[in-house]
């Protein structure tokens, strides 16, 4: 009730209810906003990042064979402190010379799953899709778009180093 002992006139309430339905339209954005902050930043934070690439030993120089390829085994550029065993990657090399290596990604940049190395018919051949690449990794039929992804290869003393990296397969 007011001074003159009337009840409160309906533009009082409604004014009110007003306040309050901005208010909660405000607070309702401001923990929208609160909650979706952290899953933005997941999905962008990637993209922001960069991975370095790194160089991994892979083995001694007189453990590989001239003209065999192998699989070698190395820690991934990058990994997570969570990762476990999926930190570990592969890649697949060959010594061409004495000196000369060549490494293959295991991933085949169709969709990525990994290649096999076929030694009787000197191709990598990739099961889930049916991609088949020669001994120099260029397309030899299937859906593959590029050839395998090459590492970088060196020698420090008498072992061999691959340099991992990001690998991109599509």
């Amino acid at each position: 009730m007011n001074e003159n002992n009337l009840p409160p006139s309906p533009s009082h309430e409604v004014s009110r209810r007003r306040f309050f339905e901005r208010l909660s339209l405000v607070l309702s954005g401001v923990a929208g906003a609160g909650l979706a902050a952290p899953v933005v930043g997941f999905i962008v934070g990637p993209l922001f990042r960069r991975v370095q690439l790194v160089w991994r030993p892979v083995g001694e120089v007189d453990s590989f064979k001239v003209g065999e390829t192998v699989a070698v085994r190395f820690e991934a550029p990058s990994p997570e402190t969570w990762a476990g065993v999926s930190a570990r990657t592969a890649a697949w090399l060959r010594r061409e010379t004495d000196t000369r290596f060549t490494a293959f990604a295991i991933n085949c940049t169709h969709l990525g799953c990994p290649v096999r190395w076929l030694p009787q018919a000197e191709l990598f051949m990739c099961p889930c899709h049916g991609g088949v690449y020669y001994r120099d990794g260029t397309v030899a039929a299937g859906p593959p778009p590029r050839p395998l992804v090459r590492y970088p290869v060196r020698l420090v003393g008498t072992e061999v180093q691959v340099q991992a990296g990001p690998i991109p397969i599509t």
